[in-house]
């Protein structure tokens, strides 16, 4: 990854990154397939593996992203925090406030049914963590919802965050 313009903004301490990864409920994949580049905003869920970030991604088994993605490509992820506008004396003084991440990966179809389970537990983890669970302390998945639904699995290798406080 090329270094960073403004290396002063760049969030480097592990600790904030992954502070940060929590923190937006939205990750944008970009993608290219034969109509060109497309961008997809969608809900995840995520851990850590020896220190590389990993997404999954739920969908419809079927549509424009699901063929795009089931063929394996490099994709793009963006997330960020919106944290307000940054007011000036002049039009041009205007900016945002921002923390964000931006990265690149390789994603697959995730199939294994245990695999797939493991990703909708940690969706479900990050995007609704009040929702009541069952007796074991974990969500619980129909078999035929678990079938039926597509999972897709993005492991970062090129992973920047920045911030403009």
């Amino acid at each position: 990854m090329k270094p960073m313009r403004r290396a002063r903004r760049q969030i480097t301490d592990p600790a904030e990154v992954r502070a940060l990864v929590e923190r937006c409920r939205t990750v944008r994949v970009g993608a290219v397939d034969e109509d060109g580049v497309f961008v997809v905003p969608l809900s995840f869920g995520h851990e850590w593996v020896e220190g590389h970030l990993v997404l999954y991604l739920h969908s419809a088994s079927e549509g424009r992203k699901v063929a795009a993605f089931s063929r394996g490509p490099r994709v793009a992820i963006e997330m960020d925090v919106e944290l307000g506008v940054i007011t000036g004396d002049f039009a041009c003084a205007y900016s945002f406030s921002y923390q964000s991440i931006m990265g690149s990966g390789l994603i697959a179809p995730v199939a294994n049914v245990a695999e797939k389970r493991h990703a909708l537990e940690l969706i479900m983890r990050h995007m609704a963590p009040n929702v009541p669970r069952d007796s074991s302390g974990e969500f619980s998945f129909s078999d035929e919802a678990v079938e039926r639904v597509a999972i897709f699995r993005i492991d970062i290798d090129e992973l920047a965050a920045k911030q403009r406080l």
